[in-house]
């Protein structure tokens, strides 16, 4: 009777669907058709099974060349992020973004002074010295993200079939406030690559120091 039992329990296991892990990978472009750089894209189980995602432990947001590098960093709720600058003048870093308002005071060398994001939420950086300095930490608490490279693509490894949220966040996003949300479903027809377009607002230039024919002292004397 127990070997009975145990026989059909194996044949159950055996007949039983198996859920497999696959690749995906998400382009997105903008209205024009161009590859998008700097999209934060997210995946979120839309069964409830997810558990909230981890802190990371310390990520960076440095300075370098009198812009932020990188541009958009995404992190966890609870993580510290800290602050170097790489320049040899001074920078003051500010947020009035409401997930996070801060202040780092007129600082370089060896100073590294950071913060603690704690609420998901997108904060806007900027440089009180430096007007064209624009920088974006995206705080989510979903718990598998990725930012799209130059060629506009997301690249997300071994993700469980099943049904999923998928958010789209770009700082010229014309859209909500957290990104753009789809529905997703992962399963042995799901294509290797995703192709999403979004609309952004009017072109900006990128952030960069002043023209060369600009009084090139400005900023030294911080």
């Amino acid at each position: 009777m127990k070997i009975a039992a145990l026989s059909w329990l194996f044949l159950c296991i055996l007949i039983s669907p198996t859920l497999q892990a696959r690749d995906v990978s998400v382009l997105v472009r903008d209205q024009e058709g161009a590859p998008l750089q700097d999209a934060v894209v997210t995946l979120r189980p839309v069964n409830g099974a997810a558990t909230t995602a981890a802190a990371g432990t310390v990520a960076i947001m440095d300075q370098r060349g009198k812009i932020f590098v990188p541009r958009v960093l995404v992190v966890r709720p609870g993580t510290r992020v800290e602050f170097p600058n790489s320049d040899q003048i001074r920078h003051h870093v500010y947020s009035f973004s409401p997930p996070k308002p801060f202040e780092l005071r007129l600082y370089s060398g060896a100073e590294i002074p950071s913060v603690t994001f704690d609420r998901p939420g997108v904060v806007s950086l900027g440089c009180n010295i430096h007007d064209w300095m624009q920088g974006y930490i995206y705080v989510t608490d979903d718990p598998l993200f990725a930012l799209s490279s130059a060629d506009g693509t997301s690249r997300f490894t071994d993700i469980a079939e099943g049904a999923y949220e998928l958010h789209i966040w770009h700082p010229r996003l014309r859209g909500p406030y957290m990104g753009e949300t789809h529905t997703l479903q992962v399963d042995t027809v799901t294509p290797a690559r995703l192709d999403y377009t979004v609309e952004l607002r009017s072109r900006q230039p990128a952030q960069q120091p002043p023209a060369a024919d600009m009084d090139p002292a400005y900023g030294q004397r911080f």
